[in-house]
């Protein structure tokens, strides 16, 4: 088989996965299930203890694992960067020394047109070719076929590519960063209602008015279920307020790339933060078990919330 039919033949490409978190792992399932040739790396791997799960998840679903980024890029023809935001661009410098001549890099990440810009030069420069990728919800119900924009020189000959693997993929402009730059935008709003409803919620239960709150709510957006919305956002933050943390904090650098403060998004960071590192000392269980960001009732997590601000001298949050 020639260099050029894997090319043009996606189903025969060697998939790299760059992250084997939560969306990694879906992905590589999906991938997998269309008998695709998946490899991945995690830096996680390199503990015992923490790759452990993830060895244990790539023997069941026959995903190869590489031992670093570079052996990784080296084999692949298609790259999916699905890493925290704060690792976009120090990733694709780790990839880009042993990237193969024409391989596609998929940057999977919540990073700013900025940072998608730097980590498109380091690919494009190591014979790569650079798109961006912008994930317009969450990846966990529609799995691989979450809708997802494209940008870059690139992004119209990948599109088609993509979409024969299984990806709903959408091509959002040929300027590398206008993809990027709705996402930001959009999780201004999203990621804010996140750390709104739980501000506002755990007040609301201290004061004992989250009732008439609820009431209220759904008297003026009578088509959400506050109580289901509500219980969703928490458990979203508290399984993933750390990496949602650093989304926003590149979401305010692209608010700050276009001359504004981002005073709503660096608010959002500090509240999903706090939530992450109470989730860290393990204020709603053990991460990994049943119980954990899965209670149905998010009373249940504001009074563990509350009652850690009381634990902590009496003193209120700073």
């Amino acid at each position: 088989m020639t260099r050029v039919d894997r090319g043009t033949n996606p189903k025969l490409w060697n998939i790299g996965l760059v992250g084997y978190g939560e969306v990694g792992r879906i992905l590589a399932e999906d991938l997998r299930k269309q008998d695709a040739q998946v490899t991945a790396y995690d830096t996680k791997l390199r503990s015992d203890q923490a790759g452990g799960p993830l060895r244990d998840h790539a023997a069941a679903h026959g995903v190869a694992l590489t031992s670093s980024h570079a052996d990784l890029a080296a084999q692949a023809d298609f790259i999916v960067s699905a890493v925290t935001a704060s690792q976009a661009v120090p990733v694709a410098e780790a990839c880009a020394g042993a990237v193969r001549r024409g391989a596609w890099f998929l940057d999977f990440n919540s990073a700013s047109p900025g940072a998608k810009q730097r980590a498109a030069d380091l690919i494009d420069g190591g014979g790569g070719r650079y798109v961006e990728g912008a994930v317009m919800t969450s990846v966990p119900p529609k799995r691989i076929k979450v809708p997802l924009l494209l940008g870059g020189a690139g992004a119209g000959e990948l599109a088609p590519l993509l979409v024969e693997l299984g990806f709903d993929a959408k091509v959002a402009s040929e300027k590398l960063g206008v993809a990027s730059a709705v996402k930001m935008c959009r999780s201004i709003i999203i990621k804010g209602m996140e750390a709104m409803v739980i501000e506002a919620f755990t007040t609301a239960r201290a004061y004992g008015v989250e009732d008439a709150l609820l009431a209220s709510l759904k008297e003026t957006f009578p088509g959400i279920d506050w109580e289901k919305q509500g219980a969703y956002f928490f458990q979203r933050v508290i399984e993933h307020g750390r990496r949602r943390s650093e989304e926003v904090l590149e979401v305010a650098e692209t608010v700050r790339e276009a001359g504004l403060a981002p005073w709503s998004a660096t608010g959002t960071a500090e509240r999903q933060v706090f939530i992450a590192d109470l989730a860290d000392e393990g204020l709603f269980g053990a991460r990994g078990t049943d119980g954990f960001a899965h209670s149905a009732d998010w009373r249940t997590e504001a009074d563990r919330i509350l009652a850690a601000i009381k634990r902590d001298n009496g003193k209120p949050e700073s």
